[in-house]
């Protein structure tokens, strides 16, 4: 059980990361996760990542797949994984391909969390978060519509997408319905 989760902010992701990763028995990885825990544990990576992060630029993509290399040899993502916020770029999902193969594996499907803007605008004004300003949020889901339409090109076969509008319980059950058309009862 290998998924990729993309969606736009506020879409619910985390959340239904959370409820899936529990049913599933497998970990869900988010790179903000591997930031943090690399930037907290002093790593060579963390310490890299940190002049980026400090000075507001994104983490480049060899740091994020080193980090994200390191996680997925971990003995519990060996029978699955949920990957949240990577890949972001159709590069990092060669790379992700190629990093499944060397152990003759691949993603089991691609969760799409979609849902109408003025749905996500909302969801993330709500969260009353001072940086979340109705301007700074559309412009996060105009840049994120252009960085992810190659990515969700480049994994057409295994897209599978999920209405995100709704109550977390409505969507998680569109959830459990999405893994069980890709990969069998979850």
């Amino acid at each position: 059980m290998r998924f990729v989760l993309i969606g736009p902010p506020g879409a619910g992701k985390g959340t239904q990361a959370a409820v899936l990763s529990e049913r599933l028995g497998v970990p869900h990885l988010s790179t903000g996760d591997l930031f943090r825990t690399h930037l907290a544990a002093g790593t060579r990576l963390g310490r890299a990542a940190r002049r980026y992060l400090d000075a507001g630029e994104l983490v480049p993509d060899e740091l994020t797949d080193d980090m994200v290399r390191g996680r997925l040899a971990e003995p519990d993502a060996r029978d699955g994984f949920l990957l949240d916020g990577y890949p972001r770029t159709v590069r990092q999902a060669g790379v992700l391909a190629d990093l499944l193969a060397e152990d003759g594996t691949g993603l089991t499907a691609v969760l799409e969390f979609a849902a109408p803007e003025e749905v996500v605008v909302d969801r993330l004004l709500g969260r009353g978060r001072p940086d979340d300003t109705e301007d700074v949020i559309r412009n996060r889901l105009r840049v994120y519509r252009r960085q992810t339409a190659p990515l969700l090109a480049t994994y057409a076969d295994l897209l599978v997408t999920v209405d995100a509008a709704g109550t977390v319980a409505e969507t998680a059950e569109r959830v459990r319905d999405a893994v069980a058309a890709a990969a069998g009862p979850a």
